[in-house]
């Protein structure tokens, strides 16, 4: 894929996402443990303050980038000339060429709902209302792919295994995992996504979005917006989040461990090619036996 005509400047003040503490366990005795980070970070969007969203600080410079494509506040990653964090300050500011910043931002702040995101996320109430001319493209998948897929992503979530207390998403081409993302909210790592997809003008219509978190009616928006048809995660689901995915014809499979899987909606876009386990008659019982 080539790159946007004009590219914003970044920072680069990625965090380390795990902090060594000491502590005590069950025998008594003190032992060396691994906890995430968590710090705040404020999204400017030119002077105005928008959001402040909690953060492990890996990609605080994509995750910027996303939650602002995603709100719809810039139309075109062409419009943003740079992306500066300061941690002294604890923000990023999004600067615009020309000043073109926020669509209607006083009506947008006004709308702002909080939602169940853990680490809480915010949604704007406008941006919901765009779903209503959003219709992904159907996709092909395979039963088998799908699995090779989990198991693909199992091995890829570094900072659980050290740590835990963080979700993980990641962006999926067929069997190939292309950008993993591990944050304290799902809806960070799924910004800091969406972030490095509008960067590298990466499209989405051929791509599968996973997370380790439910499917609420956020994740889907997000999804939604970044133009994935499909959406996978190892948790369950809303019934807000099942309404939108039929609504804008998203493929939505969750449940998804081992060789275990629900598909909530887009049954028909998936190839069931693989054999079903042979499933063992139970033992006779005892009364059985003696007839």
């Amino acid at each position: 894929m080539s790159h946007p005509l004009l590219r914003p400047t970044l920072s680069d003040a990625g965090r380390d996402p795990t902090h060594a503490v000491t502590v005590v366990n069950e025998f008594g005795e003190s032992v060396e443990a691994s906890i995430p980070g968590e710090l705040p970070l404020t999204v400017h969007l030119e002077d105005q303050e928008i959001v402040t969203l909690m953060t492990l600080g890996t990609r605080p410079e994509e995750l910027a980038l996303g939650y602002v494509r995603n709100q719809r506040l810039v139309d075109s990653i062409e419009d943003i000339e740079s992306v500066a964090v300061d941690w002294d300050s604890h923000s990023v500011t999004v600067s615009t060429r020309a000043n073109r910043a926020l669509k209607d931002w006083r009506e947008k702040l006004f709308k702002r709902i909080v939602t169940s995101g853990c680490g809480q996320g915010t949604i704007f109430a406008s941006t919901l209302e765009e779903l209503d001319n959003t219709r992904l493209v159907q996709p092909r998948l395979k039963q088998s792919e799908i699995y090779q897929l989990i198991r693909a992503i199992s091995q890829h979530n570094a900072v659980y295994r050290a740590a835990g207390a963080v979700h993980g998403c990641a962006l999926c081409r067929g069997e190939e995992m292309l950008i993993h993302v591990e944050d304290v909210g799902r809806h960070n790592a799924a910004d800091a996504i969406s972030g490095h997809m509008w960067l590298e003008n990466l499209a989405g219509d051929d791509k599968i979005f996973y997370t380790t978190g439910r499917l609420t009616s956020e994740m889907v928006m997000k999804a939604a917006f970044m133009g994935i048809p499909v959406l996978l995660s190892r948790s369950g689901l809303t019934q807000m989040g099942l309404d939108l995915a039929r609504q804008v014809g998203m493929t939505l499979i969750a449940r998804a461990k081992g060789n275990h899987f629900n598909v909530y909606n887009g049954a028909e876009n998936i190839d069931f090619d693989a054999k079903p386990p042979v499933r063992k008659s139970p033992a006779p019982t005892k009364g059985e036996r003696d007839l």
